[in-house]
């Protein structure tokens, strides 16, 4: 145990939100974490298991594309 007197301690429940939020129109995910709108909405009902598994997942989602859609002309194209 810690040595944190009890007034101290919290017991809150882990989160991977760096408080960027902004969902990807076409990933559907949001832009900070890489959590889905499904997993960020049900994060406070999860169990600290399911937390740890998408949260080990994380690192290898990309929330957003690396690539430049195209500017104007691909509007244009469209």
């Amino acid at each position: 145990m810690t040595d944190t007197p009890p007034v101290w301690r919290r017991n809150e429940i882990e989160s991977p939100c760096v408080q960027v939020c902004v969902i990807h129109p076409e990933t559907r995910l949001c832009t900070g974490c890489a959590r889905s709108i499904d997993e960020i909405g049900a994060w406070s009902r999860m169990s600290a298991d399911q937390r740890n598994t998408i949260m080990a997942e994380l690192p290898n989602r990309a929330a957003a594309p690396t690539t430049r859609r195209g500017g104007r002309a691909a509007r244009l194209k469209r």
